[in-house]
């Protein structure tokens, strides 16, 4: 009998390390200094699922991001209902990842709900061009807010910007982003950030299920997109580019195979308010 414990705890590990290790890999690859953005470059993007094995399905997968929402395609519903966004300030970190930069909340910064399921708010991250496309066209930024539920399902909100006004969110982290370019070790503290600062301005949005657009390419993760696309200066799009030290003038994935899969756009019924 005195054995039990120690076998419940042996087993109570492999379990906690199965679990952790399923978040792990669900999750982006931090470390970007090993794929490059590069179309002639052995580590570009037609070569990212030859690099690691659990990068496979870079290559082979059949559900991969960033995709065209074109209109011929699109679903129009009303079924999805708003996105439900709890998201709260707490302190974050800016992270150079090599080829973006990198908010990290560091303590809870609030959740969204899909379909029942609660999606804790974990980082975001900014991509020039975007990486996804409206009916062909190519915006300048695009910027992806990543949340994770309990059970290490991911689900990825983006936003498009194009040339215009300054986005107030970015104009807060000027001074930050500026310090990052200067520093080698490419982090830095940057206080209490609010998520809810991040501005949407509609409840329209597109829903398909697409993957992580860098290594490993995840699959099965839930994309909301706004609908509506927001402004942006260039000098701030110039700003994120600029802080990251690669070579590259382009971190965004090319486009991938819809392979048939249903694009819906929720639009509120004429009763509710856009």
């Amino acid at each position: 009998m005195a054995k039990l414990p120690i076998q419940f705890l042996v087993c109570s590990f492999f379990i906690v390390l199965a679990l952790h290790s399923f978040s792990v890999t669900s999750q982006e690859t931090e470390d970007e200094s090993e794929f490059s953005y590069s179309a002639n470059s052995p580590t570009g993007p037609a070569r990212w699922g030859e690099i690691h094995a659990d990068w496979g399905a870079c290559s082979n997968g059949t559900m991969q991001s960033p995709i065209d929402m074109s209109s011929e395609r699109v679903k129009i519903v009303s079924h999805l209902g708003r996105l439900r966004r709890s998201y709260k300030p707490t302190d974050a970190v800016l992270r150079n990842r090599g080829h973006d930069m990198m908010l990290r909340w560091e303590g809870e910064a609030g959740a969204i709900e899909i379909n029942g399921t609660e999606y804790a708010l974990h980082q975001c991250h900014w991509h020039s061009p975007s990486e996804h496309t409206i009916n062909g066209r190519r915006y300048d930024l695009e910027l992806h807010l990543v949340h994770e539920s309990a059970d290490g399902k991911v689900a990825v909100v983006g936003i498009m910007y194009k040339t215009g006004r300054p986005d107030s969110f970015l104009s807060s982290l000027t001074d930050h982003l500026a310090a990052v370019t200067d520093i080698t070790d490419g982090e830095r503290a940057v206080g209490v950030i609010d998520p809810r600062d991040i501005k949407i301005g509609s409840r329209k949005y597109y829903r398909y299920i697409g993957s992580l657009t860098v290594p490993p390419c995840t699959e099965n993760v839930v994309w909301s997109f706004i609908r509506k696309v927001r402004t942006v200066t260039r000098e701030q799009v110039r700003l994120l580019r600029v802080a990251v030290h690669d070579s590259s003038d382009t971190n965004a994935r090319p486009l991938q195979a819809i392979n048939k899969r249903p694009i819906e756009l929720f639009r509120p019924n004429d009763n509710e308010r856009d």
